[in-house]
């Protein structure tokens, strides 16, 4: 004891020498600094400006206690150096002032939020902008529809980049799965919105019910056909094919569905078992039979019959897909394969039934798309019907033609429906175009096009079109969705159709007016040009003739003469020097007996215009009502 108490003060005294040496160096070397400038502040300012701040501030301090003796703090040295500039000098040694930090480097420091950002972010911005979405679509795409959207839903759902595009998706989400797309309500929703709050009901634990999988499956299946109930679980009988013999279980139930949809081979007597085993009400779907047994991990208790006879092993059962340690009556390979199977059928979300509808949704993230032109003219028929000519256009090279006995057939299916903002199916129409061509003629023929047209009464007001057109054998879809406002004609406002530009017009026999494809009244527009999707004007030769066709509404009779008084002035512009090419003008004068209705078709040789693009402007004075309207389009001369 005394040998290594002595070592003990030697060794004390050792330590406290060292440090005095240490502290008289220290203060050695500050009064030689001192004594060099002649000056102790001045050096001392030198000396913090010759220092970065982020260094000065993780330089521990020296602090003099009483007694004399000194300690290192270092209680400051751990600093936010995001809030220190570094610098090269803060002053000069002569001026014996430190510049502040930020006024030394702020021109040299850049902001970070101006900083220029790379491609690759921009990219990166740009996709994370076009995916973020409200808390209203949040709550619906992870709520709502959580359960029932398929994947390929949920992908071009994810793609649409603005509001108006995912509120048209929703819309066409519930549709797709009316099953009376025809009536004003629409079951299907009725019935999700019905389940989901049954299942917030009967299934909440600790979250929401239709969080849970009991509520899942409610919610896509519906209420079962028979449920198994064991709320308290207890003991248990188990049946032959989960071994015999008693056990104690947990709480479970077992679902019994007679048949699901959906499912394959695996749609008929579907039975589903929910088990909680946490005993809080939270039941999970297994399809481990032995999950529910409580007494699974008790060493000889709860054994099957065949283990009771030594003829099986507990630790035979295998957790999660297992047998049932019954030699003859467990389940076989092929029965555990279906057990699986029927799990992952019942995680996917539920087809949609109406095929033709889903096309139009998945076709949206395709990228075999079937191009064709579309548009729509409105015609005043009564005060409250407007007949709305929805006119197709394919261009028979994007059509796939198909050789039988010399003759070259190329099939077209086309589907379309009208439908309110509120959804209400007001029009639907289906039809099919062929054409026949012989073989020496389809290059030929490939050059031109083929013209659907379907004329629809409808009422003024707002509605939302959507056309699937299919090439039977060449299995491409194309879609057109798209919202249409039918003007309303009143009685008292001038008013004009669509101005439509055709390459003929034809009368028709007194047994045709008003009847057959391309039919208004008694002339038949033989075929109005379209407008293609690329946002070019609709094109003639130089060598044919543009035909005008219109239709004036509501021309006011001259209180004396009981007859409409009006001029029409035709205008055609050149659009690429904006000077006027052609003029023409005629009155009610000249076209004997008219009432407040007037139709105009004109007939104009090309030949004598020059390649390019032109407006023609119609503009119709109403001389009684002091009316005027001026409706114009493009076109262009090739």
């Amino acid at each position: 004891m005394k040998f290594s108490l002595f070592h003990f003060v030697i060794g004390s005294f050792l330590v406290l020498l060292c440090g005095a040496v240490m502290a008289a160096a220290q203060d050695s070397n500050s009064q030689t600094a001192d004594s060099k400038t002649g000056n102790p502040a001045a050096a001392t300012a030198a000396s913090a400006g010759s220092t970065s701040p982020s260094a000065a501030a993780n330089t521990p301090k020296t602090v003099t206690l009483p007694g004399g003796k000194k300690i290192m703090d270092d209680s400051d040295a751990n600093v936010d150096l995001s809030a220190t500039t570094p610098s090269t000098s803060g002053t000069s040694a002569g001026s014996g002032t430190a510049q502040p930090a930020s006024a030394q480097s702020g021109s040299d420091q850049q902001d970070p939020l101006k900083r220029p950002l790379s491609e690759k972010q921009k990219k990166e911005n740009s996709k994370k902008l076009k995916q973020e979405l409200s808390s209203t679509y949040k709550k619906w795409l992870n709520e709502d529809v959580r359960w029932i959207i398929t994947p390929e839903e949920l992908t071009a759902f994810k793609q649409l980049s603005n509001d108006e595009e995912r509120d048209q998706f929703i819309e066409q989400f519930w549709l797709r799965r009316d099953p009376t797309p025809d009536t004003e309500e629409n079951e299907f929703k009725e019935e999700h919105y019905r389940r989901i709050a049954y299942a917030n009901e009967h299934f909440a634990a600790g979250k929401a019910g239709w969080r849970t999988d009991r509520g899942r499956i409610y919610i896509v299946f519906g209420p079962p056909d028979e449920i198994d109930a064991h709320p308290s679980g207890g003991d248990y009988q188990r049946p032959l094919e989960e071994g015999g013999g008693e056990t104690s279980t947990y709480p479970f139930e077992v679902w019994r569905y007679r048949y699901i949809e959906g499912l394959g081979s695996h749609s008929q007597e579907v039975m589903i078992e929910f088990v909680d085993t946490c005993m809080c009400g939270d039941y999970h779907m297994t399809i481990d039979p032995n999950e529910k047994d409580a007494l699974l991990y008790v060493p000889g208790a709860g054994l099957t019959m065949y283990e009771q006879m030594g003829l099986s092993q507990k630790s035979q059962r295998i957790a999660g897909i297992g047998s049932n340690a019954n030699p003859l009556a467990g389940l076989t390979n092929t029965q555990q394969f279906d057990r699986l199977e029927q799990w992952a059928a019942l995680q996917q979300a539920p087809k949609v039934k109406f095929k033709d509808l889903e096309e139009v949704v998945s076709h949206k993230i395709s990228v075999n798309l079937m191009p064709f032109d579309i548009r729509t003219d409105y015609v005043k028929v009564t005060g409250d019907t407007v007949l709305t000519p929805v006119t197709v256009s394919v261009k028979n090279k994007d059509i796939t033609f198909i050789n039988k006995d010399g003759i070259e057939r190329g099939t077209v299916n086309i589907f379309g429906r009208v439908s309110t903002m509120t959804g209400k199916v007001v029009q639907t129409f289906e039809d099919t175009v062929q054409v026949d061509v012989p073989n020496e003629l389809l290059a030929k023929t490939q050059e031109k096009q083929s013209m659907y047209w379907k004329a629809l009464p409808l009422r003024p007001g707002r509605y939302r079109f959507d056309v699937v057109v299919k090439d039977v054998n060449g299995d491409r879809v194309g879609t057109w969705s798209h919202g249409v406002v039918v003007p309303e004609y009143n009685e008292d406002k001038l008013a004009s159709s669509s101005l439509i530009l055709a390459d003929h017009l034809e009368k028709v026999p007194a047994k045709s007016v008003g009847a057959g494809s391309f039919v208004i009244g008694q002339t038949k527009l033989a075929y109005p040009h379209i407008e293609p999707a690329n946002g070019q004007p609709a094109s003639f030769r130089r060598d044919q003739a543009m035909n005008l066709w219109m239709q004036v509404y509501n021309l006011q009779p001259d209180d004396k003469t009981k007859k409409p008084s009006a001029k029409f002035d035709y205008e055609i512009v050149n659009l690429a020097d904006n000077k006027p090419v052609l003029h023409a003008s005629e009155s009610t004068d000249t076209m004997g007996n008219v009432g407040d209705q007037v139709t105009l078709e004109k007939r104009l040789a090309l030949n004598t215009f020059q390649p390019g693009q032109y407006r023609l402007t119609v503009r119709v004075d109403d001389n009684v009502s002091k009316q005027q309207i001026a409706p114009s389009v493009r076109f262009a001369v090739e």
